[in-house]
């Protein structure tokens, strides 16, 4: 039973939000930080692989169910993943807003009001647990 209630708190924790405002206020009211990741889930290799070995990683999800707030604006191109045409427009509005290079995947730690405190182009050329240990560094001087 033990097992089950871990394993559901790290499903729980994982949780993906796709409205940015919405992070926002959560930021705020929680003192967290955003971690905003631009994917695309169904054709970019890099961003697959920083999803398997980095967020899906448990010392990951225990530090950014503490810390993070995480949103991830997704651009798929295969027509059976397309997110609703309302996503896409907010999607398309967070790449105008925070990655007008195109950069997948683009990963940004930011504050509750939107402000870029840390930005990483690709997958994170560190050890995981490296990458893990700057993002809640971070984290802690901006509590």
């Amino acid at each position: 039973m033990k097992f089950l209630a871990i394993l559901f708190t790290a499903v729980i924790a994982m949780q993906w939000g796709t409205d940015f405002e919405t992070a926002k206020k959560t930021a705020r009211q929680e003192h967290k930080l955003i971690l905003l990741n631009f994917s695309g889930s169904d054709w970019c290799a890099p961003c697959i692989l920083t999803r398997k070995e980095y967020f899906e990683n448990d010392a990951f999800i225990k530090m950014a169910d503490k810390n993070l707030v995480l949103v991830n604006a997704d651009f798929p191109r295969r027509k059976k993943n397309q997110p609703a045409p309302e996503q896409v427009k907010k999607n398309e509005a967070l790449a105008e807003k925070y990655n007008k290079e195109g950069n997948f995947p683009y990963t940004l730690l930011l504050d509750a009001e939107g402000n870029v405190l840390k930005s990483w182009v690709g997958k994170p050329e560190e050890p995981v647990e490296k990458w893990i240990a700057g993002v809640e560094a971070v984290c802690k001087v901006h509590k």
